[in-house]
């Protein structure tokens, strides 16, 4: 029994045991509970102030709270879903601010979506922000709240609604639509500036490029910028994409024209002194212009309608006006104008003439690139240049014969050749009478005669080119009297009679004229010939007269002494006349020829002859080299050598009265000696 009643102890004692445990462990437990729960009543404890406040404002009774509750929801709905789509368009940010290069069409996509978001904010939040307006008067009626909290309330949405009225302070999107559309800008001008190559060009190669240049852009590229303005377009930036559009391609084509060496058109009015400087540049600038009109401004214009126009915007041809003005056309047109107002040079009417066919040709690339009001400055600087260009030419026209004529009084060139003012004035004739110019001259004579109200025939322009000629030969019959030599004189008829015949032969002038009149002038070289040979060279064998002379087998001091005086006077005037005649020229190298080899024929025979038969009579002599001066050689060299062109200087002259030279008589002895010398 007693052992039984220790093991029951024991039992007690275990189960208190184990339950004391389980208690300590509660304890513990709880207390690691309270130290956890310590923090979280405080942080309740210290946010009851605000909720008290919060909670303060709504003093109504539960049914009132309930009934308004009800209008609180449909207004705050609406606000709702503006508040959905503001987070929406802040969504789309990432993908706006990357670079549109790398996916275009998507970036296009996607701003559609913001420019969709933001019509639907700019529509939808002042019809939330009423609604609210609408409930916060609610409150302040049904006194469901106090009045500092109604008050709060009210500016709120007074400012609200003051950044609704203010367009350019409600950026709803915090700036992401400019910030995108400025990277389309971009895009664009990146696009325009990557495709805008200039043609390779250089003036050498201007002359192959015979069709018109192809679209400078491919078809997907101006698509794509397509693409962009009608983005760009819907946010007014328009006139931003202009602008990027001129400078671009307004460079491209200046960089294509800049490879033709284009300075001489800013050539100044006192630069135009050289003509044969003037002859190049107007000849160039006609190619320079066709090239300009016909590859790169024609290529600008398709392109203009292609980005523009097939867009249904009317800008197109402001767009185009603006990218001819910045490549330069009104210095192409400009340098024209120079040259009409430089001063009045014998081939400035030629120039005219050029400058005239080279813009006919384009009159009707002009007025279709150029016919609209965008182009009216272009429009009246042709105009401008078309009227100088045909008054001058007209004026220089007409006061060609009296030209001719003022020089009559201008006295002869020293040298017997051919005046400047007849080469310039019959290679001008036969060139205004010409395939080249003729219909160009008569166009304009046409054109400026139209603006008196009167007619132009052909005939005149015949008329007058005829009354040129005649002109010169009367200017020819003075000079050829002014000289006091006369050999000279003839040695100058002889030159011009053969350059009249020999430059209008064959010619449209030298038609008009006829064959009569063209074989009177080769009859008149031959005479003047004739008689030049006869009284100047034709004397020298005269000084080697044989008579007297008789030769023996030891010879006579008589005989060496006549042939020593003889030579002597033959020396002294072959020395004076070649002296006198070593600075005349003959122009026409057959005439030239044809005349020294006429005098070696008269001379040299002669004196061969001559000094084969006595030359050996003065050669055994300690002094023979002053009477056997020249052998046979050097003095057929000398004649052959005579009347080279040399540089033209011109003197005074006296005068001597006119003589008349062709009578009957004359006429029948130039026949004669024409058949027996020339």
């Amino acid at each position: 029994m007693a052992e039984s009643l220790n093991d029951n102890t024991i039992h007690c004692l275990i189960c208190a045991t184990k339950s004391l445990k389980l208690s300590l462990e509660k304890s513990k437990a709880l207390g690691l509970a309270l130290d956890r729960a310590g923090p979280r009543l405080e942080e309740i404890n210290q946010r009851l102030p605000s909720l008290r406040a919060a909670v303060r404002p709504i003093r109504a009774e539960k049914d009132a709270l309930v009934a308004v509750g009800g209008h609180i929801n449909r207004a705050v709905s609406p606000a709702g879903a503006v508040l959905k789509v503001f987070d929406a368009v802040h969504g789309l940010e990432k993908a706006l601010l990357s670079d549109p290069q790398n996916d275009l069409p998507g970036y296009l996509s996607v701003l559609k979506r913001l420019q969709e978001a933001l019509k639907f904010l700019g529509d939808n939040s002042g019809l939330a922000i009423q609604w609210l307006v609408d409930i916060v008067e609610y409150l302040e009626d049904n006194r469901v709240a106090d009045d500092l909290y109604l008050s709060n309330l009210k500016n709120s949405l007074k400012n609200l609604r003051e950044l609704q009225n203010d367009g350019e302070r409600a950026l709803l999107d915090g700036g992401l639509l400019d910030a995108a559309l400025n990277k389309l800008e971009n895009e664009f001008q990146r696009l325009l500036t990557e495709h805008s190559v200039p043609l390779p060009m250089s003036s050498s190669s201007l002359g192959k490029q015979a069709c018109i240049a192809p679209s400078p852009l491919p078809v997907s590229v101006i698509q794509t910028l397509q693409a962009i303005l009608g983005r760009l377009i819907a946010k007014n930036r328009l006139e931003k994409c202009i602008s990027i559009y001129v400078e671009v391609r307004s460079l491209n084509v200046r960089e294509s024209l800049r490879a033709l060496d284009l300075d001489y058109l800013e050539v100044s009015v006192s630069e135009f002194n050289d003509v044969q400087s003037i002859d190049g540049y107007v000849t160039r600038w006609g190619t320079h212009l066709e090239f300009a009109v016909k590859h790169l401004f024609e290529a600008e214009y398709k392109l203009c309608i292609d980005v523009f126009e097939r867009m249904r915007l009317d800008v197109w041809l402001d767009c185009f006006a603006k990218i001819v003005a910045q490549a330069g056309i009104l210095a192409f047109l400009q340098f024209g104008k120079t040259v009409t107002e430089s001063r009045k040079d014998p081939n400035k009417l030629l120039r005219l003439l050029d400058i005239f066919a080279s813009l006919n040709k384009l009159r009707l690339d002009f007025n279709r690139l150029f016919g609209g009001a965008a182009c009216v400055e272009i429009q009246n600087f042709t105009r401008d240049l078309i009227r100088s260009v045909i008054d001058g030419a007209a004026e220089m026209f007409s006061e060609l014969l009296c030209q001719v004529e003022l020089q009559k009084h201008t006295p002869p060139p020293p040298d017997g050749s051919v005046p400047r003012l007849v080469i310039i004035i019959i290679d001008y004739c036969n060139k205004l009478l010409g395939d080249g110019y003729k219909s160009i001259l008569i166009q304009v004579l046409v054109i400026h005669r139209s603006w008196k109200r009167e007619k132009f025939q052909e005939k005149l322009l015949v008329n007058e080119v005829l009354n040129i000629i005649k002109a010169i030969e009367l200017n020819l019959e003075t000079w050829m009297n002014v000289y006091e030599d006369i050999n000279l004189s003839n040695f100058f008829a002889m030159n011009n009679h053969w350059h009249l015949y020999k430059h209008l032969k064959g010619t449209q002038v030298g038609d008009l004229l006829g064959d009569s009149w063209l074989k009177e002038h080769e009859q008149y070289k031959d005479y003047y010939a004739t008689v030049f040979l006869r009284d100047s060279w034709g004397k020298l064998p005269n000084h080697l007269s044989r008579e007297g002379l008789l030769l023996f087998s030891g010879g006579h001091a008589t005989a060496r002494d006549l042939v020593k005086k003889r030579l002597k006077a033959f020396n002294e005037a072959f020395d004076d006349m070649y002296k006198k005649q070593s600075n005349w020229v003959v122009l026409e190298e057959d005439l030239r020829e044809r005349t020294c080899q006429v005098i070696v024929q008269v001379v040299v025979p002669v004196y061969r002859s001559y000094m084969q038969n006595y030359g050996p009579l003065v050669e055994q002599d300690a002094s023979s080299s002053k009477y056997a001066k020249y052998t046979v050689q050097n003095l057929e060299k000398m004649l052959m050598s005579l009347f080279q062109p040399k540089p033209r200087r011109y003197g005074s002259f006296k005068g001597r009265q006119p003589s008349e030279k062709f009578n009957n008589g004359v006429r029948d002895d130039l026949r004669r000696i024409a058949s027996s010398v020339m």
